[in-house]
C-alpha cells in the first residue's frame, strides 16, 4: 500500500469567471488509512480525486505517492485503482472477464488470472455470478464487480468516486458494510469521495470536509461532530442537521438568542454570533426555557424528529426524541444539554467554550 501527500494542489479552468476550482489543497493520507473527501456538489471533491488518479491535469502544487512526485506520471503507471459511480463495466463481457480485464492487459499468465479472479470473487461473494453479464446483475452486484476489478490488480491505493450514489438506501447500507470489511481485510489505503455525510461518518478514519473556499476541516469523524471548526462544518456533519440560531453578545458579555433567551456565558466582545445546538442535544423538560408549538413530527421508527416553532426564531427547532413524541399543535418545552451548545463568531469560526458551560452550569437563565 502507499501514503499520499497533497501539497498546495490547485485546479483552474481558463475562461471561467471563478477560475480556481481548487486552491492550495494540502493534507496527507497515511499508508493503510481510509480518508473520505466530503462536501456539497460543486466543491471539487471528485475533481481532486481525479487529479490524484491522473485523470485531471494539476494546475499547481504537487501530489506525491510514497514521497515520489507523480504530477506528470501517466494514470496507468501510478499504481492506483479507481471505482466509479457508474460502475464502468463492459456489458458484453462476463463478470469473470470484467474482473480479469486489467490482468489481461498486463499480460498476466492465464493460470495467474484464474487464481486471482476466483480469490477476489470468493472475497466478494461473486463466485456463483462469474459467467453472468452486467445487465443480468443488480446494482449492488455490479458495484461489487467494479470493486473486484480494482482489487485484483493489487494497487498501491484505492480511489472511490461516489460508488454508492446509484444504489437504493438498503443497498447503500449493505455496501457500506462491505467496503468497511474490505478495508479491514486488505489493510489498504483508500480515498473515498461522497456528498453523503452518513457514509463519511461510518467509513472514515479521517474526513476532509471541502466547501466553496477549499478545505474546511480535517479530522476523525467524532472530532468533527463534537468540535466543528466553523458553521459550514457544523451544518454539514451530523444527521439531522444542527440547529443554527442567530444571537448576540452584549457589552456585558451576556449572550442572548431568539426572544430574549439567555445563555450562560462569560466575557467576549459585543458582537453578533450564531448559536448551534444539535437536535439530539435538546431534551424535553416541562420547565425548560425553550417553549414553542409542535409544528410537525417525523416518525422514523426508533427516533422521531419534532419541529418546534419558537417565538423569536426564524426557523423551527428540530428536536430528536426516542420516547413518545408530543402531538402536533401542542405546546412543548425543551432545554439544551449542558456543555453541548456551540457558539460561532461573525467570521463563522467556532468560539471556545466558556467556563460556566464547561462546568455544567445551566445554559439558559
Amino acid at each position: 500500500m502507499a501514503s499520499i501527500e497533497l501539497a498546495g494542489v490547485a485546479k483552474t479552468y481558463p475562461g471561467k469567471e471563478t477560475s480556481h476550482i481548487l486552491k492550495d489543497i494540502a493534507f496527507s493520507i497515511a499508508d493503510g488509512e481510509f480518508v473520505v473527501l466530503v462536501g456539497p456538489s460543486g466543491c471539487g471533491k471528485s475533481t481532486l480525486l481525479r487529479m490524484i488518479a491522473g485523470l485531471e491535469e494539476i494546475s499547481g502544487g504537487e501530489i506525491r505517492i510514497d514521497g515520489e512526485r507523480i504530477n506528470d506520471t501517466p494514470p496507468a503507471k501510478r499504481g492506483l485503482s479507481m471505482v466509479f459511480q457508474n460502475y464502468a463495466l463492459y456489458a458484453h463481457m462476463s463478470v469473470f472477464e470484467n474482473i480479469a480485464f486489467g490482468l489481461r492487459l498486463a499480460k498476466t499468465p492465464k493460470a495467474g488470472i484464474q487464481e486471482a479472479v476466483r480469490a477476489v470473487a470468493k472475497m466478494l461473494q461473486l463466485e456463483h455470478l462469474l459467467q453472468r453479464k452486467p445487465p443480468q446483475l443488480s446494482g449492488g452486484q455490479r458495484q461489487r464487480v467494479a470493486i473486484g476489478r480494482a482489487i485484483v490488480r493489487k494497487p498501491r491505493a484505492f480511489l472511490f468516486d461516489e460508488p454508492l450514489s446509484n444504489l437504493d438506501a438498503a443497498l447503500r447500507a449493505d455496501m457500506r458494510v462491505e467496503i468497511a470489511r474490505l478495508h479491514k481485510q486488505l489493510g489498504a489505503t483508500m480515498v473515498y469521495v461522497t456528498h453523503d455525510q452518513v457514509e463519511a461518518m461510518t467509513l472514515a478514519d479521517r474526513i476532509v470536509v471541502l466547501g466553496p473556499t477549499g478545505v474546511q476541516q480535517i479530522g476523525a469523524p467524532m472530532a468533527l461532530y463534537e468540535e466543528p471548526a466553523n458553521i459550514f462544518v457544523a451544518g454539514f456533519i451530523g444527521s439531522p442537521k444542527m440547529n443554527l440560531i442567530e444571537g448576540a453578545i452584549d457589552a456585558g458579555g451576556r449572550l442572548t438568542v431568539g426572544a430574549g433567551l439567555a445563555l450562560a456565558w462569560e466575557g467576549g466582545a459585543a458582537q453578533a454570533v450564531t448559536v448551534g445546538i444539535r437536535p439530539e442535544h435538546l431534551v424535553a423538560d416541562a420547565d425548560g426555557p425553550i417553549r414553542g408549538t409542535v409544528l410537525l413530527v417525523e416518525r422514523l421508527g426508533a427516533e422521531s424528529h419534532v419541529h418546534l416553532g419558537v417565538k423569536g426564531l426564524e426557523r423551527p427547532l428540530v428536536v430528536a426524541v426516542k420516547e413518545d413524541p408530543p402531538r402536533d399543535d401542542t405546546i412543548w418545552a425543551v432545554r439544551p444539554v449542558a456543555g453541548r451548545v456551540h457558539v460561532f463568531g461573525p467570521d463563522g469560526r467556532r468560539m471556545p467554550a466558556r467556563a460556566p458551560e464547561a462546568a455544567g452550569a445551566s445554559l439558559f437563565a
